[in-house]
């Protein structure tokens, strides 16, 4: 019994550290590294940069801490995890319009500036989890919503995010905390 015990804490134990490595220097799909599991991801359709920009369609090479999750009840089955999580709500939105004041931050939908739908009929916000990329200092055209979710499928790269598959999420988040850092290389 308590050789089982041991068994599931080591299976349960928060993963420190998630490494994306991409495939060549443009390519929109890597590899992400969590403990010893190997598993396959999307990234932006420009690939990786070491300067985001507002819309440019690549992920920000850097660390980053994740900050929370959210999840579309009904269309995925909460896993426990140490890092918080809240149902998505159809007024959820997240602002990506520079010059607003609530740029790269979650707002109320209907909004009047610029923003992205959270809560979203394509199935790649049914789990999404911010990262705190362009949080802390926030610099207008810096980059924002940069989430770590759901991919659409194997091929469709992401518009600057990392995307992973509906089953290795589910396999993830039980091992995922606000110490979890996502660590894009160069």
């Amino acid at each position: 019994m308590q050789r089982h015990e041991t068994r599931q804490l080591a299976v349960t134990r928060p993963i420190k550290t998630l490494h994306v490595r991409a495939i060549s220097a443009k390519a929109q799909a890597g590899l992400l590294q969590a403990g010893g599991l190997a598993i396959p991801c999307r990234i932006g359709r420009t690939g990786r940069t070491c300067l985001k920009r507002e819309g440019d369609g690549a992920t920000p090479v850097g660390s980053f801490k994740l900050v929370q999750g959210y999840y579309r009840q009904g269309h995925f089955i909460r896993k426990p995890s140490l890092l918080p999580q809240r149902p998505l709500k159809q007024s959820d939105g997240w602002c990506d319009e520079s010059a607003d004041r609530n740029y790269n931050r979650l707002v109320r939908l209907p909004y009047p500036a610029g923003h992205e739908e959270l809560f979203r009929n394509d199935g790649i916000y049914d789990v999404v989890i911010t990262l705190d990329h362009n949080q802390r200092p926030r610099v207008k055209k810096l980059g924002s919503a940069v989430f770590f979710h759901l991919n659409r499928d194997a091929k469709s790269p992401t518009a600057g995010c990392v995307a992973i598959s509906r089953a290795d999420m589910a396999r993830l988040l039980p091992r995922l905390s606000r110490k979890t850092r996502i660590v894009v290389k160069a």
